[in-house]
């Protein structure tokens, strides 16, 4: 683990972030994600399901934050039965598909798991 990782996860399950109309939840995301970046204390992993995989997809407006983030040595893992449900594994921009075995291995190592 780089030294600036922290022993933390952090799961994304929205497309966006909370529960308002999707171009605040998105605008929500794009800041939470370019602070988040700004940290010197990144997670060790971030992991996509649900709603949350479309924001690593060609035309995401977090495509260029996320990938920023990954060069820095974070880990983001992106749910496969979740893109194939979408039937957009083809369209994945940034990070790596992983199975759900990976997602809660992630949690059961991390020392503390966030869900935005």
């Amino acid at each position: 683990m780089s030294s600036h990782l922290k022993s933390y996860t952090i799961l994304v399950n929205n497309n966006g972030m909370g529960s308002a109309e999707n171009p605040l939840q998105i605008k929500l995301a794009q800041n939470y994600f370019k602070l988040l970046y700004e940290n010197v204390q990144l997670p060790e992993n971030i992991c996509f399901y649900a709603d949350g995989v479309k924001l690593t997809i060609t035309g995401s407006p977090l495509i260029d934050v996320l990938q920023k983030i990954e060069q820095e040595g974070v880990k983001l893992m992106i749910c496969k039965t979740c893109l194939d449900y979408y039937k957009i594994a083809d369209k994945v921009a940034v990070g790596n598909i992983a199975g759900m075995t990976d997602i809660i291995v992630s949690q059961q190592q991390a020392e503390k798991v966030i869900t935005i």
